[in-house]
């Protein structure tokens, strides 16, 4: 025993040496419980960091549209002589391609929001691709490089040529090219229906990883796209993306209130895809809190053996005139002991499955499935909890060994 040592701690460590059993076996279990909650908490959270990061290099956070056309009702009005029997007829509108109204300055404004990081204005449309007898239906996308590729990664998806954008130029994605017979450097010939042609040089092939994509996705200049499109200056939608993603929703509906514009999140766009997130996250929750509780009853149930085995001693030490608070400190302290032993001890076992995994499951070309998120602040949040669980494990147990008779405990 170290003279120096609290009294508490001295009596705590001696009961944990003298069932030296017991204490092993819980050690190991909290061991392998806060291991299992690391692991799965770092693998969860760095899968669903790759799926927002996959979702999100593709697209904006969030997205402002011109307001759609308002249907409008036929029908022959009625007359005092001859009332309208029949209901009116509602025709859906044509939805044609329009600017939004006044982009400048709503660029302006949301420009001026902290949470917005890049805003950037684009003009979308449908247009026929043609080369020789073979044409092809596609979407192109006029953009501003410098701002549209820090919200989409486009240089990284680059596979031939660059991502140069003049007045003359196009990309085009692996798949049209295939379909087109076209390479670097090779013209093709562009038509709207606003009647609109224009012959573009392709700079640069992408490949955004989705055959549908390739097909019939397209980036000009945004200059180029608005004459195409006949949209005058005009932009057709404005892309932001903002500083924290799972806020994106409530940022949309400021911006609406500010510019008056309609703005989408990523959120509401992928609904069922957040849904999905939202859900990995509330199982993340429940793993955590079932095996926090089997930490926490493991604890317990040693404690109460111990309470039971030591009720001798306990009876000795109240006699010698130890304190109720005295005693009820030595089971807290087991407990923290035990708990945040095991706990160092899963941390490290947590720590090096996750270092082996990432290590041993590799894509065929050896680049890692999704990059791992190990951050210190998960290791302190396994400590923490672990430790609570086992002092508050150890409430009952060490309640009912301060209760004890000395008198009662003593004769056993």
């Amino acid at each position: 025993m170290k003279p120096w040592l609290p009294f508490e701690w001295i009596v705590a460590l001696r009961f944990l040496r003298e069932g030296r059993m017991q204490t092993w076996f819980i050690i190991v279990g909290v061991t392998i419980g806060v291991s299992v909650i690391v692991f799965m908490s770092a693998l969860l959270v760095a899968l669903q960091a790759n799926f927002i990061r996959r979702v999100l290099t593709a697209q904006s956070h969030i997205q402002l549209l011109p307001p759609k056309e308002v249907a409008r009702v036929l029908g022959v009005p009625s007359t005092s002589s001859k009332p309208l029997l029949e209901a009116p007829i509602v025709q859906a509108p044509l939805q044609r391609l329009k600017s939004i109204d006044q982009w400048q300055t709503i660029v302006t404004q949301i420009r001026a929001m902290s949470s917005v990081l890049v805003v950037s204005p684009t003009a979308t449309g449908s247009a026929l691709v043609v080369r020789g007898d073979a044409s092809r239906s596609v979407t192109v996308t006029g953009i501003e490089p410098d701002e549209y590729f820090q919200i989409v990664t486009l240089p990284e998806k680059i596979v031939f040529g660059s991502t140069r954008l003049t007045g003359t130029d196009i990309l085009i994605g692996t798949d049209l090219a295939s379909d087109l017979g076209l390479s670097v450097g090779d013209k093709l010939r562009i038509s709207s229906a606003t009647g609109h042609d224009n012959i573009l040089t392709v700079t640069g092939i992408f490949d955004l990883g989705n055959k549908a994509a390739n097909q019939r996705t397209t980036f000009t200049a945004l200059h180029t796209a608005q004459s195409l499109m006949g949209l005058s200056g005009g932009v057709s939608s404005i892309d932001v993306t903002v500083s924290d993603v799972y806020a994106a929703e409530v940022i949309a509906q400021r911006i609406t209130e500010v510019t008056g514009v309609k703005a989408d999140s990523w959120i509401a766009s992928n609904a069922q895809f957040f849904t999905a997130v939202q859900a990995q996250k509330t199982s993340n929750t429940v793993i955590r809190l079932f095996v926090g509780l089997s930490v926490a009853f493991g604890v317990a149930s040693v404690l109460v053996v111990s309470v039971m085995q030591k009720s001798r001693e306990i009876g000795i030490l109240r006699a010698m005139g130890i304190s109720r608070g005295q005693i009820l400190r030595v089971f807290l302290l087991q407990g923290g002991l035990l708990a945040f032993s095991g706990a160092i001890g899963g941390s490290l076992i947590g720590l090096g499955s996750l270092i082996l995994w990432q290590h041993l499951l590799r894509n065929p070309d050896g680049t890692p499935i999704f990059p791992l998120i190990i951050e210190p602040g998960l290791f302190v949040m396994a400590l923490m909890l672990a430790t609570l669980s086992g002092l508050l494990a150890a409430v009952a147990p060490a309640i009912r060994a301060a209760r004890l008779d000395p008198v009662v405990a003593i004769r056993g």
